[in-house]
């Protein structure tokens, strides 16, 4: 493989000219299929690959996204963060990642100039709203230098905003257990400081009372997503809501904890007590029973926000006015398995 081979080199075995070259390189629209397929071919057989400097310079972009993110050790930030990486090679950008220390982290001003500082063309936030750590944005992000998209927010006006509409999945998921007979229905809350966990028992309370039925303090707890934490509010629940014959848990890990609790006190899952977990992980399939659980497809979280963010990139780059923002919310799917359906 020759390191000298360059786009001229390109343009002359192709037969086109190097202009040509340059719009299949960046994903033009206005290069016929059967010339752009024709141009890849020559620049595999020829080995060559584009100088991302020169190119950088020429259209005065870096082809770079920055990424803020927190949490990476937990599943949901790590699906979405796969996601991003994915769509942005695809598009042809690389990323420039900065992870928080924690998700309440509220001064992010060092943070935004770390990025505009590599002179990225646009940044993802994406880290949850949790507590007001997002205060920051309401004001300051208008006078950003670059554009913006935001994942996993509450909505607000003149922001753009790629999120799970995790309201939808509290009320499918508590639709779910009225529909197989079950009047009784508690549940157990992530942490309250975030804005997903409120939405989802949102969800949950709102279409109780749809229902005719009273939601009460005894009949929900609150966990921290983890294991552990489930296992003490299902308990907690168990005690304070004795009559309870289902329960829709904020996070399937929480969920599994709450079937090893049934388990361990002789409670038949689901004939005594019906379980519906959120988040849809791969495991979820192998608890016992296996869980059903409000799937939400966080890859497609990351692919989205990408998309939105360098349609928005490439909008003001061409001069026009800057896209009107708008809040795009995904819908999670519900997966029935054998934890809330009796035989």
């Amino acid at each position: 493989m020759s390191k000298n081979v360059t786009i001229r080199d390109v343009a002359a075995a192709a037969g086109v000219s190097h202009q040509t070259v340059s719009r299949v390189i960046n994903n033009r629209t206005d290069v016929a299929d059967e010339t752009r397929e024709r141009v890849w071919q020559i620049i595999q057989e020829l080995g060559y690959r584009p100088n991302a400097i020169a190119r950088s310079l020429i259209q005065q972009r870096s082809f770079t996204l920055g990424v803020v993110t927190a949490g990476l050790k937990y599943i949901g930030p790590s699906r979405t963060l796969n996601g991003i990486t994915e769509k942005a090679e695809e598009m042809g950008y690389a990323l420039l990642l900065k992870e928080l220390p924690r998700f309440d982290t509220s001064d992010l001003e060092p943070v935004f100039e770390a990025l505009s500082s590599r002179q990225v063309d646009g940044i993802i936030w994406a880290t949850s709203e949790v507590g007001n750590n997002l205060d920051w944005l309401q004001s300051n992000s208008p006078r950003l230098a670059v554009p913006m998209i935001f994942i996993t927010m509450k909505p607000r006006p003149g922001l753009p905003i790629v999120a799970v509409d995790n309201h939808a999945g509290g009320c499918m998921a508590t639709a779910h257990l009225l529909e197989q007979g079950r009047r009784h229905i508690g549940h157990i809350a992530g942490p309250l400081a975030w804005w997903e966990s409120r939405q989802r028992k949102a969800g949950w309370e709102d279409t109780l009372h749809a229902a005719g039925m009273a939601v009460e303090d005894r009949h929900w707890d609150e966990g921290n997503w983890s294991c552990a934490s489930g296992e003490y509010a299902m308990l907690r629940l168990l005690k304070n809501y004795p009559e309870m014959d289902a329960v829709f848990v904020g996070n399937d890990q929480m969920a599994l904890s709450v079937l090893q609790i049934a388990c361990r006190q002789g409670i038949r899952v689901p004939d005594d007590l019906a379980v519906v977990g959120f988040d849809g992980i791969t495991e979820s399939a192998y608890f016992w029973p296996p869980l059903t659980t409000v799937s939400q497809d966080q890859r497609e979280l990351g692919h989205t926000a990408v998309r939105e963010l360098i349609r928005r990139i490439d909008v003001v780059r061409s001069g026009m006015a800057d896209l009107e923002p708008r809040t795009i919310l995904l819908q999670p799917e519900l997966i029935v398995r054998a934890s809330s359906v009796s035989p």
